[in-house]
């Protein structure tokens, strides 16, 4: 059994964790409040050699409150593949290092997954020590219907690469769950809408776990609207949760009109973007835009708006 395993298999009565030599860990920190760290991940952060750290300055200040002076390093998504290296050196020499990102878990729409994959091909062993995550939290308080959710993550941001990803998801029985930035964040709701089915349910949770947190549920369709209709709700980061469609809802064209939408959306998306051939196709039919622009991109998923 190697050291770290042997560390592992410490009694949870044990009065303190300490990092194995030669070892990885991968440390999960407060996403805002910082009470809300774990006990083992001050041990290991007291115990470590060094810290990897998102931003040194952020590590600093959660450092200083718990009394840990353990060095701390750079290692952010500019520098990560340079890094990478001399944190494997760093294990082979026998050092123990942990890895935290600015909040949440690290590697999971941050930087980390690269040094991970490096740590592993080098032989040496990656321990996690879970704790806060944005995704958690936000559904353990959005209440979804869906049975089982898909981590997103932050869309692409090239347009023809969100529309292609956003077609993929859309028949999903299952809730999506995407981050944003405050900058974005009505933008992204906007194309949400017409993407997903704008009846679907959004929560929009804000600043978890901080002073201003909000966590707030409506129609996808009235989201947009919703954020920008004050200034304060377009403050902070975001992880947004959209339910999965109701029962009917994602295939919601009567067989007469979805043969009409058949007939014509082929021969216009050969001329036109999605978004357009919907509207004509909802004006002719009277079906729902929204239904009829997700059939649009399902056809012609690469397509962009004029």
């Amino acid at each position: 059994m190697s050291e770290a395993g042997a560390v592992e298999e410490l009694p949870a009565t044990s009065a303190s964790f300490r990092a194995a030599a030669g070892a990885l860990y991968v440390v999960a920190t407060p996403l805002g409040n910082l009470r809300d760290v774990t006990l083992r991940a001050l041990d290991v952060l007291r115990s470590a050699d060094v810290v990897a750290a998102e931003d040194t300055r952020t590590t600093a200040r959660l450092l200083a409150r718990y009394g840990i002076a353990t060095h701390v390093l750079a290692l952010h998504a500019h520098n990560e593949a340079q890094r990478s290296a001399g944190v494997v050196a760093r294990l082979a020499r026998g050092e123990s290092v942990a890895l935290v990102s600015d909040a949440g878990t690290p590697a999971v729409s941050d930087p980390g997954a690269r040094l991970v994959h490096a740590v592993r091909a080098a032989g040496h062993p990656v321990i996690p020590i879970p704790g806060p995550s944005a995704v958690t939290a936000a559904i353990s308080a959005a209440g979804v219907r869906a049975g089982a959710f898909v981590f997103v993550g932050f869309l692409p941001g090239q347009t023809k690469a969100r529309r292609t990803l956003l077609a993929s998801l859309a028949a999903l029985p299952a809730a999506l769950v995407f981050y944003e930035a405050p900058h974005r964040v009505r933008a992204t709701l906007r194309e949400l809408a017409p993407a997903l089915g704008a009846s679907r349910t959004v929560v929009i949770a804000r600043e978890l776990t901080k002073i201003h947190e909000t966590i707030a549920t409506m129609p996808l369709g009235d989201a947009a609207a919703w954020v920008g209709a004050d200034a304060q709700r377009e403050r902070g980061e975001f992880v947004l949760v959209v339910d999965r469609a109701e029962e009917g809802e994602d295939d919601g064209l009567a067989a007469d009109v979805d043969a009409e939408c058949g007939r014509w959306l082929p021969a216009l998306l050969a001329e036109v973007s999605p978004a357009r051939a919907a509207r004509i196709v909802a004006t002719v039919t009277g079906a729902a835009r929204d239904v009829v622009y997700r059939r649009a991109l399902q056809l012609k998923p690469e397509a962009g708006d004029d």
